[in-house]
């Protein structure tokens, strides 16, 4: 790593700022939620399945609807698609207040509650993903992932313990939080301009053609293919966040407000390792590192799985989410750096399809795992196929392991930039 001053220079980029803190606003309200969700469907049931189902229910229609999201965010707005996404989830962050206002809530409606949501955060991931680089130039793109994902890790850490805090003073006042944090950032969204978006495109032939385009793109370059099956394999076979609740009560004994310390570890060790990525920036050997640190994520949650002490716990957490915050860092700067701006709505897709659905997925698989084998059986066996993916991607996918610098990737043309992409002057 070197050091570099890209860190302040990308944050006076105009419209990267509010950008920014609307990001923020709305994962915060994202951490809040999640938080206040799982706990309050275990309270209602006491069973492991059920915080399966939470994932299952948001994982569905991410499935069903991010293919057709990329595509509308490579030929619409890709602020009004954000800005609507927002909308949805701030109605959905209403409907969960008013249910936890009920005095006999009904699980089956939390969970038809987060089929919505989960509706909106397919649209949400694309846009986001596909519409920074329309705000930064080219030359300031990997500095501004590295500022963003930093920034971000800020609300992953308060919102897991805010939402602890106020879930003990009451689910309601928690979902009224996230309600106005959802507001705020549509306010914070509206004066955002992108300023590098590429010029009008000529869509494919048909429907079908412009959904699987992101899929050919990806499957046409091995280091994107290679990074982003890894990161996918290594958060649904190893991910523990599913798990945190059934930890906190049953393993470490801690309440509430123990819950969203653990889940601000990994956040905590994101923040740090962010802070680290925007001030050294990582220019070489970029291959090899994402694959170390995906070994040293799987190490860390094994340390996790066998411990029965909340210190050890959290600082396993912490090393965890230093790990993922590496390979997160690389994973996106390479595919935008080797995505043109046409088509990163529809890769972003697919990236979200994969990695950001793994997620819900990887609940549901860890909560299955806990239910048939027992809690920390289920936590081992997801540290275990951690290493043992990460290994065999090292011999699958050597391309990827041989990436020097990220320099050394670059876009490939598509039909669709062919006399037809006419990049806009800069400001």
């Amino acid at each position: 790593m070197s050091s570099h001053p890209g860190g302040t220079q990308v944050l006076r980029q105009q419209g990267f700022l509010p950008f920014l803190i609307a990001r923020l606003a709305a994962v915060f309200a994202m951490q809040i939620q999640a938080v206040v969700v799982a706990w309050q469907v275990y309270d209602l049931t006491r069973d492991p399945l059920a915080l399966a189902y939470v994932g299952l229910a948001q994982f569905i229609p991410m499935l069903l609807l991010l293919l057709p999201a990329g595509d509308l965010a490579d030929r619409h707005s890709r602020k009004r698609l954000l800005a609507g996404s927002w909308l949805v989830q701030a109605l959905c962050s209403g409907l969960l207040l008013m249910l936890s206002l009920s005095p006999q809530p009904e699980v089956r409606l939390y969970y038809a509650v987060l089929v919505l949501y989960g509706c909106a955060r397919a649209f949400t991931g694309p846009t986001l993903q596909s519409l920074l680089p329309q705000i930064v130039p080219r030359g300031q793109l990997a500095r501004a992932i590295a500022v963003n994902s930093m920034i971000m890790k800020l609300a992953v850490i308060g919102g897991p313990l805010v939402g602890g805090l106020l879930y003990a003073l009451g689910g309601s006042l928690a979902y009224g939080v996230c309600l106005g944090a959802f507001l705020l950032a549509l306010v914070l969204l509206a004066p955002v301009q992108p300023r590098y978006a590429g010029g009008a495109k000529a869509p494919e032939a048909t429907a079908w053609h412009r959904f699987t385009a992101g899929i050919g793109y990806i499957r046409s370059r091995p280091i994107i293919l290679g990074a982003i099956s890894l990161d996918l394999f290594a958060v649904l076979l190893g991910g523990v966040v599913a798990l945190l609740p059934i930890y906190a009560q049953e393993v470490l004994m801690v309440g509430p407000e123990g819950l969203g310390a653990l889940r601000s570890a990994i956040a905590l060790g994101a923040l740090l390792m962010g802070v680290a990525l925007s001030t050294w920036s990582l220019n070489r050997r970029v291959g090899p590192a994402m694959f170390i640190a995906v070994l040293v994520f799987g190490v860390a949650n094994l340390v996790f799985a066998f411990s029965t002490l909340f210190w050890l716990s959290f600082a396993a957490l912490l090393v965890a989410g230093a790990a993922d915050m590496i390979s997160v860092y690389i994973r996106s700067t390479l595919i935008q750096l080797a995505t043109p701006d046409e088509m990163r709505g529809r890769v972003s897709a697919v990236n979200m399809l994969f990695i950001g659905s793994s997620n819900e997925l990887g609940e549901f698989r860890a909560g299955t795992s806990a239910a048939w084998f027992g809690t920390v059986p289920a936590a081992v066996i997801g540290g275990v196929s951690t290493l043992a993916v990460a290994g065999t991607w090292m011999w699958g996918f050597r391309s990827l392991l041989r990436v020097d610098r990220f320099g050394d990737v670059e876009p490939q043309t598509t039909p669709e930039q062919q006399g037809h992409a006419v990049r806009r002057p800069q400001r």
